[in-house]
């Protein structure tokens, strides 16, 4: 199977994540993608700490109608860091036979080189660099880690990088939806509407539930 791996901390998800899922699903013939919720991200911290069981159940309000989607806990079954090579590795253990895809921000991916063990994840995974409002690539071959680069071959036509694994590096530039967890935080602590920015059943859980309402 060809499977996405899209990972975040979804504090919470919205309407943005679920569509970048749908376009690589689309674009790259994935049969399902993985949402994976970070237990302890290690690039950024936690704002509202809202616990790794309720960012879960938050993506499982929001993907129930899409059979492609599937939410995995796998990152909250291990003690510290959320490290992305672990993820990976303990994935390829369990889905042996499965080719994996793992979905970027073009934001994050300018910064791949401050990753834990980035060379490895190249060799274990392709990955597929969305672009994100205000954060375009001019140049993929330019934004790699610049210790990686002799390792990657540069397919114009397709503007994709082929690693010397196998594996490949593809760009996605039309998935524009800006929205962010942070606004929709903001918004429900000011007591204002996030319809339309998240999934119905996910905007009545946190009101329900008053997840943010708090958060300073």
């Amino acid at each position: 199977m060809r499977v996405g791996i899209l990972g975040g901390t979804f504090n919470p998800i919205h309407l943005a994540h679920l569509r970048i899922a749908e376009e690589v699903r689309d674009c790259l013939g994935l049969d399902r993608v993985l949402f994976i919720p970070a237990a302890s991200p290690p690039h950024k911290p936690m704002h509202g700490e809202l616990p790794f069981d309720t960012r879960c159940e938050l993506v499982s309000l929001a993907i129930p109608d899409n059979e492609a989607f599937q939410l995995s806990r796998i990152e909250g079954e291990r003690a510290g860091k959320s490290y992305s090579i672990d993820t990976l590795r303990t994935l390829g253990a369990q889905m042996p036979g499965d080719e994996f895809f793992f979905i970027i921000g073009s934001d994050s991916f300018v910064e791949f080189g401050t990753w834990h063990e980035y060379r490895a994840i190249f060799e274990r995974t392709n990955i597929v660099v969305v672009e994100r409002p205000g954060a375009r690539v001019t140049s993929l071959f330019d934004a790699l880690p610049a210790g990686v680069r002799q390792d990657f071959v540069y397919d114009r036509a397709a503007n994709r990088l082929d690693h010397c694994s196998g594996r490949k590096v593809h760009y996605l530039g039309e998935c524009l939806l800006d929205i962010s967890s942070t606004r929709i935080r903001i918004l429900v602590r000011q007591g204002r509407s996030i319809r339309y920015l998240v999934p119905a059943a996910v905007e009545r859980y946190i009101i329900e539930q008053g997840l943010y309402a708090d958060e300073r």
